[in-house]
């Protein structure tokens, strides 16, 4: 049953990637010998190694919404300069696409479940480290590890980023919706989780160091169940093969690339700044958590529905636009709308961004014939989509701080959303990266 498995999941040379695929890129699938499966010796180990693959996916984003659930109780306690507040909530988005085309060499090098396991190793320390009090007490003391253990997150999650959905696709290739369903699902709820858990372990323990340090629990748990799968596995060393296009030259590339940029700006800007927004809004910060934690449950209900929508038309210009102004608007009307209402403008922007992100990754599918284009333009997006798309983040903190609220960030996000839907229209063509 096992070989059968192994043989199944190889990927060949040029097979086709469709709808049916999903999101899920091998980023590894230019490597010659191509890479087995994670070894398991029954089907009791593999389904142990899903649960492990899902697992993992549950911690990689609470990093970015724990963060900012109690960010008011953080400076109010720490004097945190405002350039510091803004790197915070930036260098973690910065740094997954910084060490994005990172992962597959270090891969080559160890093996994909290896380098997951010192990624997870790594994401660990970093939360334990991060409300760590360095130095003097009471003079700023907690921010050399606060940007430490945030930076060792935002790199460990780039690395877990890449190649899980590589190992998802190749160990589960008769479960990929499963499995697939299951993994981003679980990446969603990290998010959720973050948001609306971190400010009741505050309120019950008092200190906003315990609600941070209780996120390393979940990623220690992980490691350990990760690692007797990991240290099994043979190190096998690869060659990368040089051959296929060229994405940086195409033009339809650039579109997707751009298209994913933007909606990265307004993604990670959700998880770093809605839950300070509602709450200078006069909104308690239980309630702004879980105003949060509801926003990114939609997500996932938007990011389940959306890619089966866009696959099922050759031409995905209507949706893209569509959901881009739903984002847009969305986060401006939680700015600016009234706030008996602010459930409503939490759920269109939770619909629309869920949808959104689904759609732009749905892109790399629908603009490519092939899987070893696919990854290169996978690579392309995360670097580039990532790298600028924290800039969202970053102008949020600026504007803020340059004006002491977040209506000038609101209309930012209208001309984001605005952008968005321009570049969505354009990116959604029936045409392919060549």
């Amino acid at each position: 049953m096992m070989e059968a498995r192994n043989a199944a999941a190889k990927p060949r040379p040029g097979e086709p990637v469709g709808p049916q695929s999903g999101t899920l890129v091998d980023a590894e699938i230019d490597e010659l010998p191509a890479p087995e499966p994670t070894r398991v010796g029954s089907r009791r180990q593999l389904a142990y190694l899903g649960v492990c693959l899902v697992l993992i996916g549950l911690n990689l984003r609470s990093v970015f919404s724990s963060f900012s659930a109690v960010l008011p109780e953080v400076t109010a306690q720490v004097p945190l300069p405002g350039w510091a507040v803004a790197v915070l909530t930036t260098v973690p988005v910065t740094l997954l696409g910084v060490f994005a085309p990172l992962a597959p060499v270090l891969a080559r090098r160890f093996g994909a479940e290896r380098v997951l396991l010192g990624a997870m190793g790594i994401l660990t320390a970093g939360l334990l480290l991060r409300p760590a009090e360095l130095g003097i007490p009471g003079a700023g003391g907690h921010l050399p590890a606060l940007l430490a253990g945030t930076a060792a997150g935002g790199a460990a999650i780039a690395l877990c980023n890449v190649l899980l959905p590589g190992l998802v696709k190749r160990d589960f290739p008769h479960r990929l919706g499963l499995m697939g369903g299951l993994y981003t699902t679980a990446i969603c709820a990290s998010a959720a989780l973050g948001a609306g858990f971190t400010y009741p372990i505050y309120a019950a323990t008092g200190e906003w160091t315990l609600a941070l340090w209780f996120w390393a629990v979940p990623a220690a748990v992980v490691l350990l169940l990760f690692l007797p799968v990991a240290v099994r596995q043979r190190s096998v060393r690869h060659q990368t093969l040089r051959d296929g296009v060229n994405v940086w030259r195409s033009a339809v590339a650039w579109q997707v690339t751009i298209f994913m940029v933007l909606q990265a700006m307004m993604s990670f800007s959700v998880f770093a700044w809605l839950a300070p927004i509602l709450r200078e809004r006069g909104v308690d910060g239980a309630t702004a958590g879980l105003i949060v934690s509801v926003c990114i449950v939609l997500q996932m209900v938007g990011s389940l529905f959306a890619p089966a929508l866009a696959a099922r038309f050759r031409d995905q210009r209507p949706i893209n636009t569509v959901v881009a102004l739903m984002t847009g608007c969305g986060f401006a009307l939680s700015i600016f709308g009234p706030l008996d209402l602010v459930w409503v403008w939490a759920g269109l922007l939770g619909l629309g961004q869920g949808s959104l992100t689904a759609v732009a990754l749905t892109m790399i599918m629908l603009r490519t014939r092939d899987g070893h284009t696919a990854a290169h333009l996978s690579g392309m997006m995360q670097g580039v989509g990532y790298g600028l798309g924290s800039t969202g983040t970053l102008m949020v903190g600026q504007l803020h701080q340059a004006t002491g609220s977040f209506a000038a960030a609101g209309v930012l996000f209208l001309l984001v959303g605005l952008l968005a839907a321009v570049f969505g229209y354009r990116a959604g063509r029936n045409r392919y990266v060549s």
